[in-house]
C-alpha cells in the first residue's frame, strides 16, 4: 500500500531525538530556542515562538489581540476546521467568504463585501500551500474607507489601527511570495508542523510576528513565552538559574509550549527542508506530466510570476465529476493500494458549522472545487515508480467510473 503522507523519520532523526533525551532537556529548553531562532532566520520575520500546536497558537493570539465576543473574524469557508474553531472558542463570529475558482484561497473582492465595524482580523489560509493574495488583502486593509470602519478595544489594536491580517500558513512553511518568503506578508503567520505537513515536529506549530515596526517584537517575544506555559513569567530553563526557583503567574494563561523532544525533530528537518522541498517540487511536475494529456484532468496552479507553492498538496480535480462519482473515484484508487485524500470539506458541511447556520449553497465555489478533488500523495521518500503507480491508478479509476 502506497501511504498518503507519512513522516520522515530516519536514522537522524532517532539520533537527534535521543540526544535531547540523554541531554535532560525533554520540555521546553536550548532545542526550543533555537529552533525558534532558525525559524526566524530561515522566513525573515522579526521574532518567533513555538507552540505545541497551529491550533493552540492561534488561539493564543486571538486571546493576546483582544479577539472575543461581539468581534468577527473572516475566513474562507474552503479550509480545516481548526481555522473556525479557534474564533468560536474565543467567543466571537467566523464569518465565512468563498474562494478563488482556480486556487482554492480566499476571494478578495468576497473580503471586502464582509467587512463591518466588527470585523478585528482576517485570516487567509494558504491551501496547499500556495499563498493568497495578500497584496491585494493588504491594500484593502489599508484603504481610508475601510480603516475608517474599523473599531478599536485595546491598546494593541489602537497602535495598529486596522483589521490584523494573519496568515493560516499551516500548509506554506517555505511558499514564496513576491520574491520572499510568504512568512513576512501577513501580519503573523501561523504555521502547523503536525505528523503530515512538509516539515513535522510530530505535533507542533509556530507563531511568525512581521508587526510595523512601533511594536516591540522582543516584548511580543517574552509575552508570548509567558501566555503559553499558563501565564508563568519563567520557564523550567530560567528556574534552573542558581536560586532563581521563585515565580509568578501573570495572568491565567494557556499551556502550549513546544518541548525540546519536538523542536529536536524539527532542527533536523530545517536543516535539510531545501531538499524536501525540492523533491517534493520534482514530484508535482511528475504528476504534472502524467496528467497532461488527460481531458478530465484539472491540475493545480501552484506558481505564477508572485508566487511559489511550498509543495504540501497536489489537489488534482476530475472535471465533470459529482461529488459521488468522486468518492468512488477514490474507492477505486484505494482498491489499487494507493492512498489519497480529499482537502477539505468546506466548513459549512460539518455538523459543527451547519447546526451555526452556515449553508453550503452561500459558497459555491467552494462546493464546485471540493466535489471533484482529490489529494494525491507527495511526500520525501515516494519514488518515482510509486509516483508512477499513483498516477496510473488515478487514470484506471477514473477510467471506470467516468467511462472515459
Amino acid at each position: 500500500m502506497i501511504p498518503f503522507s507519512p513522516p520522515r523519520i530516519d536514522q537522524q532523526i532517532i539520533d537527534e531525538v535521543t540526544a535531547a533525551l540523554k541531554s535532560g532537556w525533554i520540555t521546553t529548553g536550548p532545542r526550543t530556542k533555537q529552533f525558534e531562532k532558525e525559524i526566524t532566520k530561515y522566513c525573515g520575520c522579526k521574532t518567533t515562538v513555538a507552540v505545541n500546536s497551529w491550533t493552540m497558537g492561534m488561539q493564543v493570539l486571538l486571546d493576546w489581540w483582544g479577539i472575543g465576543e461581539g468581534d468577527e473574524v473572516i475566513l474562507p469557508a474552503y479550509t480545516y476546521c481548526a481555522s473556525a474553531n479557534v474564533i468560536v472558542h474565543s467567543g466571537a463570529k467566523p464569518v465565512m467568504v468563498d474562494i478563488n475558482g482556480e486556487d482554492f484561497n480566499i476571494d478578495v473582492a468576497q473580503v471586502r463585501e464582509a467587512i463591518t465595524e466588527r470585523t478585528k482580523a482576517i485570516i487567509a489560509v494558504d491551501i496547499a500551500g500556495f499563498p493568497c493574495d495578500y497584496t491585494e488583502l493588504n491594500t484593502l486593509i489599508r484603504e481610508p474607507e475601510i480603516v475608517a470602519l474599523f473599531k478599536s478595544d485595546n491598546k494593541l489594536q489602537d497602535k495598529l489601527g486596522r483589521i490584523l491580517l494573519i496568515s493560516d500558513a499551516a500548509h506554506s512553511f517555505g511558499a514564496i511570495y513576491n520574491g520572499k518568503n510568504a512568512a513576512i506578508a501577513a501580519d503573523i503567520s501561523s504555521y502547523s508542523f503536525h505528523a503530515v505537513k512538509n516539515l513535522t515536529t510530530a505535533e507542533g506549530g509556530a507563531l511568525c510576528f512581521n508587526l510595523p515596526d512601533n511594536y516591540d517584537h522582543d516584548h511580543i517575544y517574552k509575552d508570548f513565552c509567558t501566555r503559553i506555559l499558563h501565564g508563568q513569567n519563567k520557564d523550567a530553563l530560567a528556574k534552573t538559574q542558581k536560586g532563581n526557583w521563585r515565580y509568578d503567574v501573570e495572568e491565567p494563561g494557556f499551556k502550549c509550549n513546544m518541548t525540546d523532544l519536538q523542536a529536536a525533530i524539527g532542527l533536523v528537518e530545517l536543516s535539510r527542508y531545501q531538499e524536501n522541498l525540492d523533491r517534493r517540487r520534482a514530484i508535482f511536475e511528475q504528476y504534472d506530466q502524467a496528467f497532461a494529456n488527460e481531458g478530465w484532468a484539472i491540475t493545480p496552479l501552484y506558481a505564477n510570476d508572485q508566487k511559489k507553492t511550498s509543495y504540501h498538496l497536489y489537489l488534482l480535480r476530475v472535471q465533470g465529476a459529482t461529488e459521488d462519482q468522486r468518492d468512488e473515484i477514490i474507492q477505486e484508487i484505494f482498491e489499487q493500494d494507493v492512498s489519497v485524500n480529499v482537502h477539505f470539506q468546506p466548513l459549512p458541511i460539518l455538523t459543527a458549522y451547519k447546526k451555526r447556520g452556515y449553508r453550503m449553497d452561500a459558497y459555491p465555489q467552494a462546493y464546485e472545487n471540493y466535489a471533484n478533488e482529490i489529494s494525491l500523495p507527495v511526500y520525501f521518500d515516494l519514488t518515482d515508480e510509486q509516483v508512477m503507480r499513483v498516477s496510473e491508478a488515478v487514470k484506471n479509476a477514473v477510467s471506470k467510473v467516468l467511462e472515459v
